[in-house]
């Protein structure tokens, strides 16, 4: 009378089986989480705060969420980039491994500062062109 082994088939199948289930509810909330994050990021952007840098912050957290975990979705932000890429290109730069923070940064305040005062009142620009005057800011 041999004790046969039973076959390990049958215990890989489900191990796979539950690791998918396991893999597809935790990729389901971390999109979940991005969304909310990325819902919470355009509230704030639209908040008349004099800087944007904290929504887009939020809203960079939350697309590095949802692009890492749904093909969908990057297929999607691909489709955006090529028909609106003035728009797409500051959370381009965010999403690199090394983000251009403070140039983007900047560049925000410009563009806002370009959007919501008159020409005469703009401060940002005049103040750095009175840096580069000095030689403390170094153009790339």
């Amino acid at each position: 009378m041999s004790l046969a082994m039973p076959s390990l088939r049958v215990y890989r199948a489900s191990d796979e089986f539950a690791r998918e289930l396991i893999g597809r509810i935790g990729r389901g909330l971390l999109l979940a989480v991005g969304s909310a994050f990325i819902l919470v990021g355009l509230a704030i952007e639209f908040l008349p705060l004099p800087l944007h840098l904290p929504g887009m912050a939020v809203i960079v957290i939350g697309l590095m969420m949802v692009l890492r975990n749904s093909f969908k979705a990057r297929r999607q932000f691909v489709r955006m980039q090529h028909s609106h890429p003035n728009f797409v290109f500051p959370f381009r730069r965010l999403l690199r491994r090394e983000p251009e923070v403070f140039p983007v940064a900047w560049q925000q305040i410009l563009r806002m500062e370009r959007v919501m005062l008159p020409k005469r009142a703009r401060f940002a620009s005049r103040f750095r062109r009175r840096l580069k005057g000095r030689g403390r800011l170094r153009t790339a």
